[in-house]
């Protein structure tokens, strides 16, 4: 099975269990960073590795739920997928509907396909879809940002929107929904790279730490400064 077919069978399978991914929710706990995981993390987590293992088994899976990779050698030109299996959990256990699926596969250090999808909106792009494009004045913050930081924010020309969740932000810049998304404060890889990716596919610019992002993999072994802006 190629890797664009992983994807569509990873967004037909959370699709189909999306009901009982959804009863779990309420079936939480801390983690030591002091964001929670739910069982229905662990259930699309399952999900994606059979299919990866299955149809990829050349392939390296890293996932939120795994993490730290504390000791692991990574190799840019070895096979990875990385996932984030839900992405905004503090939305999910709390029954908003704003979160998401993350995922991007790459075969031999090269990028093939990234998907992001949002089950309870019933809404997904991967590499290779069309999608529309809009023009907007709305900016999209990251919810790590603290009362100072928002104070400081420039009061006119803009409308600003924080939901709490990356794929939903990235998925926004990368359609120009929002005129800009960007996080300041650093974020692991599984929350950018199909954001980063489909931004790329789609003519929206992307950035890391400052400087144009070229499709290269992100490890997880510290955290990344991204924008995506249909400004440039």
């Amino acid at each position: 099975m190629s890797e664009n077919k992983v994807l569509e069978s990873i967004v037909e399978q959370i699709n189909l269990r999306l009901t009982e991914i959804c009863s779990l929710r309420q079936d939480f706990t801390k983690k030591e960073d002091d964001s929670f995981v739910s069982k229905g993390d662990l259930l699309v987590q399952d999900i994606v590795v059979e299919l990866i293992n299955n149809n990829l088994p050349d392939h390296n899976v890293i996932s939120e739920e795994d993490a730290p990779f504390e000791g692991v050698d990574f190799d840019e030109t070895s096979s990875y997928v990385i996932i984030d299996p839900i992405d905004g959990t503090e939305n999910f256990v709390s029954g908003l509907k704003e979160w998401g699926v993350g995922v991007s596969i790459y075969t031999k250090g090269k990028h093939v396909g990234s998907l992001i999808l949002l089950p309870e909106l019933n809404d997904f792009l991967m590499t290779g879809m069309k999608t529309d494009k809009y023009k907007s004045r709305i900016i999209g913050l990251s919810s790590s940002l603290t009362k100072s930081d928002l104070i400081v924010l420039p009061d006119e020309g803009f409308e600003y929107r924080i939901i709490g969740c990356s794929m939903y932000n990235m998925l926004s810049a990368v359609r120009g929904a929002y005129a800009r998304f960007e996080n300041v404060k650093g974020v692991n890889c599984w929350d950018v790279l199909p954001g980063l990716n489909l931004a790329l596919e789609h003519g929206t610019y992307a950035e890391v730490d400052g400087s144009p992002y070229s499709g290269q993999i992100l490890f997880p072994t510290r955290k990344y400064k991204i924008k995506l802006s249909s400004e440039g």
